[in-house]
C-alpha cells in the first residue's frame, strides 16, 4: 500500500536517526536546556533575523496551539478562526478544553480576511456594555499553509497584521505545513518577514523530515513573560528535550528543511498537471504538497487497492472529494505509477 493520505505516514530523516544515535552517549542540561537545543533556536533566529525572540520545542501540533492560544488568552477571551482551521475542525475541542471559545469566520480558500475580522469586532463592540456578557475576541489564528494548502502572501499577512494591530489582537500563525508553503513557487514570504509579522508562530517540524516535534516562536515580549510555566502547565517540558533540539537543528542545516519541502512541492505540482491533462477537477488552486481532486467512486475503489487516500466530502451522488498529500520522502515513483493508473 502506498499512503498518499497525509503528510506524516513516512519515518524520520536519517540525518536525524544518524545524530541521534550519535550523540546517545552524550550527556547534557535537560529541559530543552542542552547545546543541541541553542544550536537549533540559533539557527532559527538566524533565519528570522531577529536574536531577541523566544523559541520552544513541543512535541505536536495540537499541544502547540494549545499552548501558544491559551498561554496569550485570559480566561474571558477567544480566539478567531477560519471555520476550515486546524484548531476548529482537527483538534477535538482541545482549545475549547483549556477554556476559550473559537470563533470562526468563513474561509477564503482556507484563509481569512481582514474585512471579515473588522466585521466580527465591530459587532462585538456595538452592543456597548451588553458585550461583557459574551466572550471577548483577542487573537486571530491562521494557518500557512492552509488546511486547504494554500498559502498568504506578504501583502495578505502584512495587511492581517495591520488589522490585528489596529484593533488590539494578538496575530497567532499555525506553521504545521509553514515548509510546504515557503517552499511553493509563487510564494514571496520568508521566516523573517513573518516573525516581523505577527505576534507568535510555530515551525512544523512533524510533517516535514522530523520523529515528532514543533518550535514555537514567541516575539511579542508581552508574551514571552513567563512563557516556559505554560509548557510545564500543559506537560510540554520534556526532561529529555535535546532529542527535539537535535531534530531541528538536523533540519536547518544546509537548508534542509527547504529542500524537503520543494521535493514534495514538486511531486504534487506534478500530480495536479496529469489530473487536469486526464480531465479530473481539482476543486482548489493549491500550490503546496496538497491536492484536492474530484474522483468518481469507481475509480476511487480501484485505486484504493493500491493506495490510500482522504476523503474530504461527497460531492455528488457518485463522486467524491479526496486529498492526496504527498511529504519529504514520498518517492516519484509512487506519483508515477498513481499518474499511470488515472
Amino acid at each position: 500500500m502506498i499512503y498518499l493520505n497525509c503528510d506524516y505516514s513516512d519515518g524520520v530523516h536519517p540525518n536525524i536517526l544518524e545524530k541521534l544515535i550519535k550523540t546517545n552517549d552524550y550527556q547534557t542540561g535537560v529541559y530543552g536546556f542542552d547545546s543541541f537545543s541553542e544550536i537549533a533556536k540559533k539557527q532559527i533566529k538566524d533565519l528570522c533575523n531577529n536574536q531577541d525572540l523566544d523559541i520552544y520545542f513541543i512535541s505536536g501540533g495540537t499541544q502547540t496551539n494549545v499552548i501558544a492560544i491559551s498561554a496569550a488568552l485570559m480566561h474571558y477571551q477567544a480566539v478567531i478562526s477560519a471555520d476550515t482551521g486546524h484548531i476548529n475542525t482537527h483538534e477535538c475541542g482541545a482549545v475549547e478544553n483549556s477554556g476559550h471559545k473559537i470563533l470562526t469566520l468563513p474561509n477564503h480558500d482556507g484563509k481569512l480576511i481582514p474585512s471579515d475580522i473588522k466585521a466580527m469586532i465591530k459587532a462585538h463592540h456595538i452592543q456597548g456594555m451588553s458585550k461583557i456578557h459574551d466572550v471577548q475576541p483577542k487573537m486571530v489564528y491562521i494557518s500557512n499553509s492552509t488546511e486547504f494548502g494554500t498559502i498568504y502572501s506578504k501583502k495578505e499577512i502584512e495587511e492581517l497584521y495591520n488589522v490585528c494591530k489596529e484593533l488590539n489582537l494578538f496575530l497567532y500563525i499555525d506553521g504545521a505545513r509553514l515548509g510546504y508553503a515557503l517552499s511553493a513557487e509563487n510564494n514571496d514570504l520568508d521566516l523573517e518577514f513573518i516573525a516581523s509579522h505577527c505576534d507568535m508562530f510555530y515551525i512544523g517540524g512533524t510533517k516535514l523530515g522530523a520523529m515528532y516535534g514543533e518550535a514555537l516562536v514567541v516575539i511579542n515580549p508581552e508574551l514571552r513573560v513567563d512563557f516556559q510555566y505554560n509548557l510545564k502547565l500543559r506537560g510540554a517540558l520534556l526532561a529529555k528535550g535535546r532529542f527535539l533540539g537535535i531534530q531541528f537543528s538536523e533540519l536547518f542545516k544546509d537548508d534542509l528543511y527547504f529542500k524537503l519541502a520543494k521535493h514534495a512541492n514538486y511531486l504534487s505540482t506534478k500530480l495536479r498537471k496529469a489530473l487536469v491533462e486526464r480531465g479530473y477537477k481539482l476543486t482548489i488552486n493549491s500550490p503546496t504538497n496538497l491536492t484536492f481532486v474530484v474522483m468518481s467512486q469507481d475509480k476511487l475503489d480501484e485505486l484504493s487497492k493500491e493506495f490510500a487516500f482522504e476523503t474530504m466530502s461527497q460531492y455528488d451522488e457518485n463522486q467524491k472529494v479526496i486529498r492526496i498529500a504527498t511529504g519529504w520522502n514520498t518517492k516519484e515513483e509512487y506519483i508515477d505509477k498513481l499518474i499511470e493508473k488515472l
